[in-house]
């Protein structure tokens, strides 16, 4: 069956300030996470509601299924009308584009539904006590039990919520309730509060917590002779190396574990263990590679990693643009500039690095959360 998704992306941003729908989000507008959600959860086109200040964005995105554009209305309710009759297929997944942090799988259960059972409605259960206000005075409590708190996507068979759109000229704030009228039963797919919309400053921030994520890493080893000096897979000239299971490499191993935090994944130290022979001399950008991998597997995306080298010998200056190079290389493969940046600091004669006994590297890691969350 073939689904369409409606983005409803007319709305205003009085509340927020600024246009909630067009500013960046950790890298990615709410509009394009929306919209490749809906295109991951299973529609096979979309028909967009823009206003004037979001259509330019929305037709500018590189999305790979066909897509149609509606002016939006003045209401909600107007705005999926209009994008109503243009759709078509058997199956509509109507969502708004403010609810960005919306997962492919339930965009993809509610779609399911809806081809099982005719709709598929996005809710969560109440879990506080809920009072309704009495127009003389007084309140009366409702059996949260049986409440749902509705969220979009809504899936629905495309003849069916356009004869409840058509036959009532009520406006909404959701679909489900229209359906509802027109003497359907809406069935509902259970979601999650993290599938909330963007209405308020908190909600912005809120977003950013859960879609931006920053990870420390720390590695230390000593300077020994007979040892190759290898910094960021740079192979250094001095009469020393680093001294390891691996090849020591003391900048790729904290940039690592950096991302290994970030993401919330155990350190290299669990992942390579020394006492395993098959890491016995190993690159340890072979070892960043596969951090990577786990990384993404996680649905992770590698933004920005400082790091910060210190040694009292030897210089390392010269060698820095390399060594970000080739991190830079295994973090982004293809990328056009660099994401990664190594500094160098001397520690003054202080401690084991400051006599020549040893290394230090400390590095952060920034990560976005993937469109498909």
């Amino acid at each position: 069956m073939k689904a369409t998704g409606i983005l409803l992306c007319a709305g205003g941003a009085a509340r927020m300030g600024f246009d909630k729908l067009t500013t960046p989000l950790a890298g990615q507008t709410a509009i394009e996470r929306s919209a490749r959600a809906l295109l991951d959860g299973g529609a096979g086109s979309l028909v967009l509601a823009v206003s004037k200040g979001t259509r330019a964005h929305a037709e500018a995105l590189a999305l790979s299924v066909p897509c149609q554009f509606v002016a939006g209305g003045d209401t909600r309710t107007e705005s999926v009308r209009r994008a109503l009759e243009i759709a078509d297929g058997e199956i509509v997944l109507i969502h708004d584009a403010a609810r960005c942090l919306v997962r492919a799988d339930l965009v993809r259960r509610c779609l399911e539904s809806a081809m099982r059972h005719g709709s598929g409605v996005a809710a969560v259960r109440a879990t506080d006590t809920a009072l309704m206000a009495a127009d003389a005075g007084g309140v009366q409590a409702l059996p949260r039990e049986r409440l749902w708190l509705t969220q979009t996507p809504q899936a629905f068979l495309l003849s069916a919520i356009r004869a409840a759109y058509e036959r009532l000229d009520a406006a909404a704030t959701d679909d489900a309730t229209l359906y509802a009228a027109a003497g359907y039963t809406p069935r509902f797919v259970e979601s999650t509060a993290d599938n909330f919309k963007l209405t308020r400053m908190e909600d912005w921030r809120r977003a950013q917590r859960l879609l931006t994520r920053y990870g420390t890493g720390f590695d230390t080893h000593r300077l020994a002779a007979g040892r190759p000096l290898v910094l960021g897979g740079v192979m250094l000239p001095f009469d020393r190396g680093l001294m390891g299971h691996s090849d020591a490499d003391v900048l790729s191993h904290s940039v690592a574990d950096a991302l290994l935090g970030a993401a919330g994944l155990p350190d290299i130290g669990n992942m390579f263990p020394a006492a395993d022979e098959r890491y016995k001399g190993a690159d340890s950008l072979k070892l960043l590679r596969r951090v990577v991998e786990l990384v993404k597997d996680e649905q992770w995306e590698i933004v920005w990693v400082d790091a910060v080298l210190e040694a009292q010998v030897p210089r390392l200056n010269s060698f820095l643009p390399a060594m970000a190079a080739n991190l830079s290389a295994v973090l982004n493969p293809g990328g056009e500039s660099l994401c990664v940046n190594v500094k160098a600091k001397s520690p003054e004669h202080t401690g084991d690095p400051g006599a020549a006994r040893s290394m230090v590297c400390r590095a952060v890691a920034t990560l976005n959360r993937k469109t498909e969350i």
